[in-house]
């Protein structure tokens, strides 16, 4: 009686472990999504620079019983995002107080959806308003200093625009710069900037271990009331 309970128990067991193992198999031969959607934050054809890991953006599927976003999605810091996807229509939006700029809106001030119908690899590039952009942005290394110099242009001039709280050069040994991933950085408030056109910052590059013959760099901007900051290009200097 003993055996023949214990025997019907593995049979239980076995058969429990083949529907698994069947139901694996065919949710493993799902196919990959394939389709690659690409391409960058910009404003009339300008790229728009973030912080790496900081701006985030929102994407969904429809049908297949998606009802939420896909998983957390960020911009590069050169503004650009890339997403594997199955071919189908999604929607993509950008919600309220992501980003140094403005995203398009509803009457009702909710981020504005925009329809995507993916069917193989597509580039499609994200026009945003920004609250200010970099202009004419030059570094230069001089044995330990870095020097930046550059001007401002104030975009968003309606009730929506803001002023700057502070501008800044930020310094680090890799590509990855900004307020929180510097080695040296030096800022200059807004209420101290005399002339959007010309503005100049200058830093020195504290000693490294180990060395490095060369550093990267960037100059922020910091809107009053906006978390992310916009940059300039990131630029390699040999010191």
């Amino acid at each position: 009686m003993t055996i023949t309970k214990a025997m019907k128990k593995y049979q239980y067991i076995f058969i429990l472990i083949s529907v698994i193992g069947l139901f694996s198999c065919k949710k493993d031969n799902y196919d990959a999504p394939s389709s690659e959607l690409s391409g960058r934050l910009v404003y009339q054809g300008e790229p728009i620079y973030v912080e790496y890991d900081r701006v985030n953006y929102e994407v969904y599927q429809f049908g297949f019983g998606k009802t939420g976003a896909l998983p957390e999605t960020f911009f590069d810091q050169d503004g650009s995002y890339s997403l594997l996807l199955f071919n189908g229509e999604y929607k993509l939006l950008i919600p309220n107080g992501q980003g140094p700029f403005l995203w398009n809106r509803t009457a009702s001030g909710a981020p504005d959806s925009l329809t995507i119908t993916v069917a193989g690899n597509q580039n499609l590039d994200l026009e945003v308003t920004p609250y200010y952009m970099v202009r004419n942005a030059k570094l230069s290394g001089s044995n330990t200093n870095i020097a930046g110099s550059f001007g401002l242009e104030k975009i968003i001039t309606d009730s929506d625009a803001k002023d700057i709280e502070y501008v800044a050069l930020y310094v680090n040994k890799t590509q990855f710069v900004s307020s929180t991933d510097n080695i040296a950085s030096t800022t200059l408030t807004g209420a101290d900037i005399t002339s959007m056109d010309n503005i100049e910052l200058e830093v020195e590059v504290p000693a490294m271990t180990p060395a490095q013959s060369y550093v990267f760099a960037r100059i922020g901007v910091k809107i009053a009331g906006v978390e992310d900051m916009i940059f300039s290009h990131i630029e390699k200097i040999q010191l």
